[in-house]
């Protein structure tokens, strides 16, 4: 099987064969031909996780974020960087294609990257709204021990939180990755906070400006709302985890594997 055929099937599985005009899923290295030896599924191709790669034999890795640091992946600024070309030489030499799968996920029949992100907690059965993705209610809890949960269930040392760590709560929000930033409209997280009564938003990136801001006036009143803050590659990591066990019937056998990108930040 070669690298476009497993694309293929991943996004006649996921949509239909449905495919995007405008998208960044495109290959960041490597070509439509090449014979697929095994594959790997991450959040972002680093290094660490390149390396990882080629010691288990896969030379397809399906990342959900860019590789070389921009959101399209643009290389013009790049010709002459150190580290790019550093990387560069290491995917080459071992004949790595690396394909980006970011669109499409989220297109899909349901969110792929919330799907996984949800099994991992085990709220299948928890959602406010069949048709949603965002909103859960849980047992009653307070946000202190909410945040223990989510530092067990995503293997974090260190979570931030906003509010009052003792607050109740039960109704919880989730916005994962950069939709935490109101894709494209700032006020959208507090409208969803306020509109559907929710006590806590679990974030993936933050602006301290927006729902920071609002969550943090709104406990200073002795309103009953908090944030929980875990991050972009944290509250996204777990559907590339799950896509390794839903591709593996898809490719004929061949081996597919999760490599944990892991947090890129040291907590001193």
């Amino acid at each position: 099987m070669n690298v476009q055929e497993v694309i293929d099937w991943i996004l006649l599985d996921c949509c239909g064969g449905r495919k995007l005009e405008q998208t960044c899923d495109v290959l960041a290295s490597g070509h439509a031909g090449m014979e697929v030896t095994g594959i790997v599924t991450t959040f972002m191709a680093t290094v660490d996780v390149i390396k990882e790669a080629i010691a288990i034999g896969a030379n397809l890795i399906i990342t959900h974020e860019p590789t070389y640091f921009t959101g399209k992946d643009e290389l013009e600024w790049l010709q002459e960087d150190p580290v790019y070309l550093a990387k560069l030489r290491l995917i080459e030499e071992h004949g790595i294609a690396i394909w980006r799968f970011h669109d499409h996920m989220h297109f899909a029949d349901t969110d792929r990257i919330y799907d996984g992100l949800i099994k991992e907690l085990e709220w299948e059965n928890k959602k406010l709204d069949d048709k949603d993705s965002w909103g859960y209610l849980i047992e009653e809890t307070t946000v202190r021990a909410l945040a223990g949960f989510l530092k067990q269930r995503l293997g974090m040392k260190v979570i931030q939180i906003v509010g009052n760590p003792d607050a109740v709560c039960s109704r919880i929000g989730i916005l994962v990755g950069g939709g935490s930033l109101g894709l494209g409209r700032e006020q959208m997280p507090m409208e969803l906070m306020r509109d559907k009564a929710l006590d806590v938003m679990i974030c993936g990136d933050i602006t301290e400006w927006t729902l920071c801001a609002y969550v943090n006036d709104a406990s200073m009143l002795g309103m009953n709302k908090a944030m929980i803050v875990i991050g972009h590659e944290r509250s996204e990591e777990w559907g590339m985890k799950h896509m390794a066990e839903w591709l593996k019937p898809l490719v004929s056998g061949l081996p597919v594997s999760f490599v944990d990108t892991r947090e890129p930040f040291v907590y001193l």
